[in-house]
């Protein structure tokens, strides 16, 4: 942004002498509808977005917790247990050094202590405020972009619409159908955090830098230390929230800072050093486990690989925002919005060069930019030239597609759907097997949904299903590998014996395929499933 000593910096790029305010406050239309205080109605972000809460808070809660949810009520259990030293999130074992144990999860893990409510309840609770995080980061961030009161309504579309024609239920994907399940987790805090990162280093970049006798007016200006120091304690809560997410939250912030920060003397590197110190000494300090600790491991790799191999699929729609990123980085090589994106995929690459296949799960943040540059884009005034119009026809098209393919089913239930519409994922309950097996007592079991699920009741699995670095990954495979052999029709009574006193086995949930060992001792059953309880005796 131009600045001269003896006027003030405009929004169209100029200078205009003799005048030491801005015109308007960037962006003040984003999230207030008028520029005067005689007109404040609410801007159509406002109204849409909150409108857009309600569908998908309802659209959250119809859907039964199903994925990843069992991990995460888990942690919970295991913090109401022992807020101070919890055990591992899904065995009977230490839990120091997991990264679940995060600050996001301590103060859930404070509520169920406090009111009694379970691992599930709470993570159920959560997705509507994580949602109103997310939804205010969003227009936050848009605001400093663009004072284009539409660009942000534009934005949440296209982020939560144009994907690809192949669902993915993925933590960290913004996708309609990805949120009714993910909406809980911390991912999706972390993400909305990450908008609001973006948004306040954006402002004080394009604030600060300015020289003496230059004053901008503004969302914000250079600001005080303490609001650098803030903003790194910010990042810092990002990298202990949710690691991964962290990974495109400071390539996202270089992006911001290399686009817009002017001037790089004195205060402003020191206030920027001091943004990066605090968030790291914020990092470090987290008494739970190591920030470090998950960058060496490479369990969580192989799960992830599916990201890269059906990245296609489940992206190409967000491409069309690629003709209005084109056309920011003719307008200047060092847009925000250019310059993140080309981070973010580096850090994407670097994922499938070197095996770190985790790195796949910040494609869910790499698309924004593309998705975020569409929407400012489509957002101009009009009229609008010939470019702009097939842009918009082609957007609208892209829309179309995404939410009849795949989208759709989040927000349409089965009753309303003339159509048919592929629906969220629905896990079958485990309550029925959780009020027989007593909180920390250890279980065997085949199926795919008992063993992503009961760990969530307070159940402790023989064979955790999560990699987690509280876990050696040698160990974890070595648990598998007993558990199998225990399950083996062929072994012996003694053998199932000897694992069974390994781990303190004391339960076996079984599917219908699987006949119970001779020593088992049914307690109950599922209709919908099939599965059968069974007590082994001591």
């Amino acid at each position: 942004m131009p600045y001269t000593g003896s006027g003030s910096v405009s929004l169209d790029g100029g200078a205009r002498p003799g005048r030491r305010r801005l015109r308007g406050a960037l962006g003040a239309t984003a999230l207030r509808g008028g520029r005067t205080r005689l007109t404040r109605r609410p801007s159509p972000y406002v109204v849409l977005g909150g409108l857009f809460w309600l569908v998908m808070t309802l659209a959250y809660w119809r859907v039964p917790l199903c994925c990843d949810t069992g991990q995460h009520a888990a942690v919970i259990e295991r913090l109401r247990w022992d807020l101070w030293h919890p055990a591992h999130p899904t065995a009977d074992l230490p839990g120091a050094g997991s990264p679940y144990y995060s600050p996001y999860a301590v103060v859930q893990g404070v509520l169920a202590r406090l009111t009694g409510l379970s691992g599930w309840a709470l993570v159920k609770l959560a997705g509507p405020l994580n949602l109103l995080v997310l939804l205010t980061g969003v227009g936050r961030f848009v605001r400093v972009l663009t004072p284009r009161p539409w660009a942000p309504v534009l934005a949440l579309l296209f982020m939560t619409v144009l994907w690809g024609t192949e669902r993915i239920v993925w933590s960290g994907y913004l996708g309609l159908m990805s949120m009714t399940t993910n909406l809980g987790y911390p991912s999706t805090f972390a993400i909305g955090l990450t908008f609001w990162a973006w948004a306040w280093t954006g402002a004080r970049a394009r604030g600060g830098g300015l020289p003496r006798g230059v004053r901008y007016v503004g969302p914000s200006g250079l600001g005080s230390a303490w609001a650098y120091a803030g903003l790194g304690a910010l990042y810092g809560l990002i990298v202990l929230t949710h690691p991964i997410t962290a990974v495109a939250a400071p390539a996202g912030a270089v992006a911001v800072v290399a686009a817009w920060q002017r001037g790089w003397w004195g205060p402003v590197v020191g206030r920027w050093a001091l943004t990066c110190a605090v968030a790291l000494a914020v990092a470090v300090a987290w008494p739970y486990y190591s920030v470090l600790s998950p960058a060496g491991d490479t369990g969580v790799d192989g799960i992830h690989r599916l990201l890269y191999t059906d990245m296609g699929g489940h992206l190409w729609l967000a491409l069309l925002g690629l003709p209005a990123l084109w056309a920011r980085a003719r307008r200047s090589p060092r847009d925000p919005l250019v310059l993140m994106f080309g981070a973010q995929c580096l850090v994407v690459a670097y994922g499938w060069v070197s095996g770190h296949y985790a790195c796949g799960r910040i494609l869910g943040l790499a698309a924004v930019p593309a998705q975020f540059a569409l929407a400012v884009e489509l957002a101009a005034p009009r009229p609008w030239g010939w470019g702009r119009r097939m842009l918009g026809a082609v957007a609208a098209a892209g829309v179309c597609v995404g939410f009849l393919t795949v989208q759709a089913g989040a927000v349409v239930p089965r009753s309303l759907d003339p159509v048919g519409f592929e629906q969220p994922p629905r896990w079958p309950t485990y309550a029925w097997a959780a009020r027989h097996v007593g909180a920390g007592e250890v279980l065997i079991t085949d199926g795919y949904f008992a063993g992503h699920t009961m760990a969530g009741y307070g159940v402790n699995m023989a064979a955790p299903t999560w990699p987690d670095p509280a876990l050696d990954e040698a160990e974890r495979g070595r648990r598998h590998a007993d558990v199998r052999a225990y399950l083996d029709p062929a072994a012996t009574r003694a053998e199932r014996r000897k694992i069974a006193r390994r781990y303190g086995v004391r339960w076996l949930l079984l599917t219908r395929w699987r006949e119970a060992p001779e020593e088992a001792v049914v307690v109950d059953f599922s209709p919908r499933t099939g599965e059968v309880l069974a007590r082994i005796a001591p």
